[in-house]
């Protein structure tokens, strides 16, 4: 997809390096090999890799849950990668939510507690109050409501991640970052939740960073890349 003239930049990489291991002991291995990419705002893209390509570990470097060894990250031109841990926390918490193939819900909890733990740290009530009603409002979109008070292991891998993508858009981030988000489940329920971010990039303005082995969700997206020998290769604009 181009982009559009009143599209804006929200993220940058500019020759993100990320290895593993360690030269002395002969067993370093370059994962990232100076990776660069744009996103715009509103923007979706896939990334393609096999199984220890990287994809993952670009993803946690993105979301601030790694560093890398070398390299810039720019968010709305901002350098995250030299923010404090303090500053990386609000920032993941504020602007990112996180998908991933297990939904990684608190079997204890219910739907609705699992989707408001992302705002247990919100101390102005009118706030909690405002995000309680986001969550009713999102449950409902997704048809999960009428289960939001049983817990994880009462209910299907299908209503389950999409209480994780709820849980991910609580705090109405700017990037959803999602991690191999159908991988669990079986071909119809994964059909629904790759339809489930289409709509929520489109109608939310949400920016969407996927990384998939499915090439039927990486097509929903606006461009695709592949990682080949630590870089990111377009192969769909």
């Amino acid at each position: 997809m181009k982009k559009k003239q009143n599209q804006k930049m929200l993220l940058k990489l500019d020759e993100i390096r990320k290895s593993y291991g360690s030269a002395f002991a002969g067993n370093l291995r370059e994962v990232l090999a100076g990776v660069n990419c744009e996103l715009s705002e509103g923007e979706s893209l896939a990334i393609l890799g096999p199984s220890g390509s990287g994809k993952t570990t670009l993803l946690n470097i993105i979301g601030s849950l790694d560093y890398p060894d070398a390299g810039q990250v720019y968010f709305r031109d901002e350098k995250i990668t030299s923010f404090s841990e303090k500053e990386m926390e609000s920032f993941r918490n504020n602007q990112i939510g996180y998908i991933f193939q297990l939904h990684h819900l608190l079997p204890q909890c219910t739907l609705m507690e699992n989707v408001l733990i992302p705002a247990m740290t919100l101390t102005d009530k009118a706030e909690k109050a405002r995000r309680l009603e986001r969550a009713g409002i999102l449950m409902r979109r997704v048809g999960i409501w009428e289960v939001r008070e049983q817990k994880p292991g009462q209910l299907s891998g299908g209503e389950c991640q999409r209480t994780a993508v709820i849980r991910a858009m609580i705090n109405s981030p700017s990037l959803l970052l999602a991690d191999e988000p159908t991988g669990a489940l079986d071909a119809e329920n994964a059909e629904k939740l790759a339809d489930l971010l289409v709509e929520i990039n489109k109608t939310d303005k949400v920016a969407i960073i996927v990384v998939t082995h499915s090439k039927s969700l990486a097509e929903k997206m606006d461009s695709i890349y592949e990682i080949k020998s630590g870089r990111l290769i377009k192969m769909k604009t």
